[in-house]
């Protein structure tokens, strides 16, 4: 527990979050945890909240990144410190706010999940494509991977947008962004098998324009084949956490593997800013890396 003097300052602290801002009863617990926690930090070094300097909130700041404590809380921390010790400083209990030019630690963003090119043909392999269902969802499975697809690009696909002559379909990407798109021997057969074997089997609307069709002969929802995705996920026995978008990232990872350039891989995405397509750099690096560290002499 924090020494007596600090749990005064933190319950006033807490009165005032209550009183004057009105927030919620979680909210004031996690706000007094961080503080109670830093308090209980300094008392250790014979410091007091109240006697805080700029250097002993750097000194703590470091002693969390020897803990490798995660950017994330450090952050949570910095911020309910910053409000507690404007607090103080509007009420005269402090000269200086030393929680000025402290900067919040840089959080990263999170590399997204991906599939080894085993997992992914063992996902592909999963549907039964003796079925009208198993042929139109491996045929989605193979269009998404082999063009890099958002679900909801794959879903909103309309018949006139593919042409299987010259390989090629037009997608509108976010903010109705346009993008022609290579499919593949592969996928473009698995498309004309589809097309006809499958889709007649599913719907005959003509008022219905989108290129995959649900057991009721609609257009096919994100939600519906995003629960196909997992089912498949778990028949072909991957135990990774996957989301929606795990194929896409799987198309960009594989790509940059086999030596594509970074900026093909950010127009086939349809990313608007190549800083986003260069997350995917990292995952590349890293199985360069892997790879010299299990066959070089001296990796």
């Amino acid at each position: 527990m924090p020494a007596e003097p600090d749990q005064a300052v933190i319950a006033q602290y807490l009165d005032h979050l209550w009183l004057e801002r009105g927030l919620s009863d979680n909210t004031r617990f996690s706000y007094e945890r961080d503080l109670n926690h830093f308090a209980c930090w300094l008392n250790e070094r014979k410091l007091a909240l109240q006697e805080v300097v700029r250097e002993d909130l750097q000194r703590h700041l470091h002693w969390r990144i020897e803990q490798q404590l995660r950017p994330s809380s450090t952050s949570r921390l910095l911020s309910t410190l910053r409000g507690f010790y404007r607090f103080l400083l509007r009420e005269q209990q402090i000269d200086v706010d030393p929680t000025l030019n402290i900067d919040s630690p840089k959080r990263g963003r999170p590399l997204p999940k991906t599939l080894t090119e085993a997992d992914v043909e063992a996902l592909l392999a999963a549907p039964d494509t003796g079925t009208a269902l198993g042929l139109r969802d491996r045929t989605m499975l193979e269009l998404l991977y082999a063009c890099g697809l958002r679900v909801s690009e794959l879903v909103a696909l309309r018949l006139d947008e593919l042409n299987r002559r010259m390989g090629v379909m037009r997608v509108i990407g976010k903010g109705d962004k346009e993008r022609m798109l290579p499919v593949g021997d592969e996928a473009l057969s698995w498309l004309t098998r589809y097309l006809r074997d499958a889709r007649p089997e599913l719907g005959d609307d003509p008022r219905v324009e989108e290129l995959f069709l649900s057991q009721r002969g609609q257009a096919m929802t994100r939600q519906t084949f995003w629960h196909r995705i997992k089912r498949y996920a778990l028949e072909s026995g991957i135990d990774k956490p996957l989301s929606p978008h795990v194929l896409r990232h799987a198309f960009a990872t594989h790509l940059l593997n086999h030596g594509a350039d970074l900026r093909v891989v950010q127009m086939l995405l349809g990313h608007a800013s190549l800083s986003t397509t260069q997350i995917y750099t990292h995952i590349a690096t890293a199985r360069l890396q892997a790879l010299h560290r299990e066959h070089h002499p001296r990796g």
